[in-house]
C-alpha cells in the first residue's frame, strides 16, 4: 500500500494500476475512484483521488517525499 502525499490516505497500488477498460484509440483506462498515480521525478506517486493528484501537480514541492 502507498500513501497519498496530499492527504495521507492509503492507496491500493494494484487498484490504481489496474485497467478498467480501453479507450477508442487503444489506451488503457483506469477507474480514478480506486486511486490514481503520476510519474514524478523518476518515481510513481500514488493518490487516493483526482483532486489530490491535481493539488500535487500544481505544487509538488509542497508535499513530503516529492523531491
Amino acid at each position: 500500500m502507498a500513501t497519498c502525499p496530499v492527504c495521507g490516505n492509503t492507496v491500493d497500488e494494484a487498484a490504481a494500476k489496474a485497467a478498467s477498460g480501453i479507450t477508442a484509440h487503444g489506451a488503457s483506462e483506469i477507474d480514478p475512484t480506486t486511486g490514481t498515480r503520476q510519474f514524478h521525478d523518476g518515481n510513481w506517486v500514488y493518490f487516493d483521488s483526482l483532486e489530490c493528484r491535481s493539488k500535487f501537480l500544481i505544487s509538488p514541492d509542497d508535499y513530503p517525499g516529492s523531491a
